[in-house]
């Protein structure tokens, strides 16, 4: 790799080792902060490379090309922003004293649904549904019937649904297992969930600040294929339930540590409230508050990041939608119709420099009563088009 002399500042320094649409957002944040913003992904012209004052190209998994990287620009911060990533690097810059967000245990229990997973149910002693680990097919046949059908099947490292599937019968088994192997990360090992007969999900942001942590409302969302369509805020839910969900989530960012916003993911039934999964970075599903919250989750992150005041205004409910593209295509060119903008929605593209089916390329925003919200949402990312 050949770089050229970083810029001389005396502004702190973040990297962001991840680079998507939640990075641009964090990347706009930082700058609205005066931070000097450095921006690393596996691919070129990535969402946040457009807003970061540097961007770095590299094999996330590289431990030593990241290591190369972080020790070039000694960065104050290191947010990694996705799951596929060398936590070998992660542990090796804490070491040398860099400031990894969280911190990199964290990082690394996260990423691994078998790490979180065991850490929430069998230290913390969260509620969380039966599940099993396997790593062969014919165990994944007869975890299937131990935990009965239909049940959730996923490696125990991927992202945004990659490899996950709800196998319904036992002739469904081999087709999950093909499945798995999709998966952006490590699928030699599947977690087995059994389906928890819930009546919603939520996800929680949860911001730590090191002296403080606070609670967004509750964000409802529809998953398709294990991937976000759908979110909205807030999601009703009783006040025991409510309760319960945020004495859960700070239970688990307690036991995480470190500072920033997580994303925890949780079932609810009735007044149960069931752990589900955490992510120590802004959720996607929390893209909504950029229209509902006076601090959206970016700048809440980055103000727990610096260790600043995590206040903020709740403006109302709003929703929002994906759009996904339906077809592969270099340079995709976004067609937004003119009623994405009124008085209460806009759109947010993210200028992915490549497309493919089921690939998110923007995002629709509303700002009404939750049901009015998603209904408008619904009908706006049918006004969208990418060729």
């Amino acid at each position: 790799m050949q770089f050229s002399a970083p810029l001389k500042s005396n502004s702190k320094k973040i990297m962001l080792l991840g680079s998507g649409e939640l990075g641009k957002e964090v990347v706009i944040e930082a700058q609205r902060l005066g931070l000097e913003v450095i921006a690393v992904d596996r691919y070129q012209n990535a969402p946040a490379h457009h807003v970061a004052h540097r961007s770095y190209v590299v094999n996330m998994q590289d431990k030593d090309a990241l290591l190369e990287i972080i020790y070039r620009e000694k960065p104050d911060f290191i947010l990694p922003e996705i799951e596929a990533i060398s936590i070998d690097a992660l542990f090796a810059a804490e070491d040398k004293g860099y400031n990894v967000i969280p911190n990199a245990n964290a990082v690394s229990k996260t990423m691994n649904r078998k790490n979180i997973r065991t850490f929430a149910a069998e230290v913390l002693g969260l509620k969380t549904g039966p599940y099993e680990f396997v790593t062969t097919e014919e165990d994944l046949k007869e975890a299937t019937k131990r935990m009965g059908y239909p049940c959730v099947i996923k490696p125990v490292m991927s992202s945004s649904g990659h490899g996950q599937s709800i196998c319904k019968g036992e002739e469904e088994v081999s087709a999950s297992w093909e499945m798995a192997k999709e998966a952006r990360g490590d699928a030699s090992e599947l977690i087995v969930e059994a389906f928890i007969d819930f009546d919603y999900e939520i996800t929680l942001l949860t911001a730590r600040n090191g002296k403080e942590t606070v609670f967004c409302e509750p964000i409802g969302h529809e998953q398709r294929d294990g991937d976000y369509v759908f979110s909205w805020q807030p999601m009703q839910m009783s006040e025991v339930a409510k309760k319960k969900a945020q004495d859960m989530a700070k239970t688990v960012t307690d036991g995480l540590g470190g500072r920033g916003i997580f994303g925890v993911e949780m079932f609810v039934k009735d007044d149960e409230v069931y752990f589900s999964e955490v992510s120590p970075r802004p959720h996607d599903t929390g893209m909504v508050t950029l229209i509902t919250q006076s601090q959206s989750e970016f700048a809440l992150h980055l103000r727990a990041v610096l260790g600043l005041p995590l206040g903020f205004t709740f403006y109302g409910s709003g929703a929002s939608a994906a759009f996904k593209s339906d077809r592969h295509n270099f340079a995709p060119v976004i067609d937004v119709d003119d009623s994405l903008f009124s008085d209460n929605s806009f759109v947010r593209v993210f200028s992915k420099p490549e497309a493919h089916k089921g690939r998110r390329l923007a995002v629709a925003l509303v700002y009404d009563e939750v049901e009015s919200a998603l209904e408008q949402s619904r009908e706006l990312i049918t006004k969208i088009q990418d060729y």
